[in-house]
């Protein structure tokens, strides 16, 4: 995985969020709630049970998230998600708060 975090505002889709850096991490927020955690080696985002069910099951790198619970999975970023499928979960977290 090659994602270029510093343009995450190219994302169409993404409107106005601010970033806040805490200890290893950075928080990605749309008004009061956070949309997106990057941290070191993994991502994680906010989605819907069914997704994260699903996405689970099919790679190995994803995983439920330990900020977001079970509203979220974490991903490590190995390569087994494509940049593009990286950007639509980005998309749905922010839609979704």
């Amino acid at each position: 995985m090659v994602f270029d975090f510093s343009e995450i505002n190219k994302i169409s889709g993404i409107g106005e969020y601010n970033i806040k850096k805490e200890k290893n991490r950075m928080l990605f927020y749309s008004g009061e709630k956070v949309f997106l955690v990057k941290n070191p080696n993994t991502i994680e985002v906010r989605t819907d049970a069914k997704l994260a069910q699903f996405l689970a099951e099919k790679y190995e790198s994803v995983m439920q998230s330990r900020y977001f619970g079970k509203g979220g999975i974490e991903i490590v970023l190995a390569g087994q998600l494509s940049d593009d499928e990286i950007e639509d979960l980005i998309r749905l977290s922010y839609s979704l708060t």
